[in-house]
């Protein structure tokens, strides 16, 4: 039996001796929830931050309101500060973040719903990706944890970490 992707990500941060923290505003912390159900997590997760409203991903995590502004909420841009700003805000490693639209309201012709920005900062790396995903609400913001810890799996095995 295939081990869950929550489990193999504890193993790499262990085995690094490295220590993550996660900013979610769409997923509402499902993150943190999944990386929290290995037991032994507190030895490689520092944390997490739900910061679904602006004000918080502002006050909580550094994102400045010109990228807001200008960008939006789900955007690259806002990703990006998200993940540096919860590695900062925890002395964390590495950062994970996610902001997108899990419906079935909110989504526009630029950012149907299901759309979903994940970001990623380290030391070494940072980068963000943007994914379109189909399905319910719930469906949507399983997706995203899903895809956010494939995300730092991937960054692991190509070196970037």
């Amino acid at each position: 039996m295939a081990k869950r992707i929550e489990v193999l990500v504890g193993e790499l941060l262990s085995a690094h001796g490295l220590q993550l923290a996660v900013a979610e505003s769409c997923t509402g912390g499902l993150i943190s929830h999944m990386i929290t159900n290995v037991s032994g997590s507190s030895t490689y997760f520092l944390g997490g931050v739900t910061a679904y409203a602006n004000e918080a991903k502002i006050k909580l995590l550094g994102v400045k309101p010109e990228t807001l502004e200008k960008f939006g909420a789900v955007s690259l841009q806002t990703v990006l500060e998200m993940a540096e700003g919860v590695r900062d805000a925890l002395s964390a490693d590495i950062g994970i973040s996610t902001s997108g639209i899990a419906g079935p309201t909110g989504g526009t012709p630029d950012k149907p719903v299901g759309t979903v920005w994940i970001g990623i900062r380290s030391a070494r790396s940072g980068g963000a990706l943007v994914f379109h995903f189909e399905g319910d609400r719930l469906s949507i913001k399983e997706q995203a944890a899903q895809a956010a810890l494939e995300m730092l799996l991937n960054h692991f095995q190509k070196g970037y970490i």
